[in-house]
């Protein structure tokens, strides 16, 4: 990794870069389009959406909301995905320190969890060296991983 990795919000200046990414054809099926997950942003008012810059370029994009439960509170990133030309230099590693650091900071938060397809190869292992350990499947099968801060 040669640039500083850092998350910004999704913009009126940085949306299209966003929506421009793109995954290696194994990898279509395994996380909901950007296009996408911009245009649910701007419905479900709970979701942060998060452009993942390297220096000044946009290499990748995720997405994460806050519940509220009684006194705790629990975040749930929902989507992530690095560009496929960035893959493979630390973007990621990068990106989701930097995404758990946002979260953490939120007042009252206890718990994030990560949801991602069971036949991806590499988010398990990814999320476990973060911590995120493996509670479930959600009703379209996907694993429900966690981790509690």
């Amino acid at each position: 990794m040669r640039k500083k990795v850092s998350l910004k919000k999704v913009t009126a200046d940085n949306w299209e870069a966003v929506v421009e990414l793109e995954l290696d054809t194994d990898q279509q099926d395994l996380v909901a389009s950007n296009l996408y997950s911009v245009a649910e942003s701007h419905y479900d008012p709970d979701a942060r959406p998060r452009a993942v810059y390297a220096g000044k370029r946009v290499v990748g994009f995720l997405m994460y909301d806050v519940q509220s439960r009684g006194k705790s509170r629990k975040a749930s990133i929902y989507r992530f995905m690095i560009d496929r030309k960035h893959q493979g230099k630390g973007y990621g590693r990068a990106a989701l320190s930097q995404a758990l650091k946002e979260i953490s900071a939120i007042p009252r938060i206890k718990r994030v969890s990560i949801r991602y397809m069971p036949d991806n190869p590499v988010a398990g292992p990814f999320y476990a060296s973060f911590g995120f350990k493996e509670i479930g499947r959600d009703r379209d099968g996907e694993v429900i991983a966690e981790l509690k801060l």
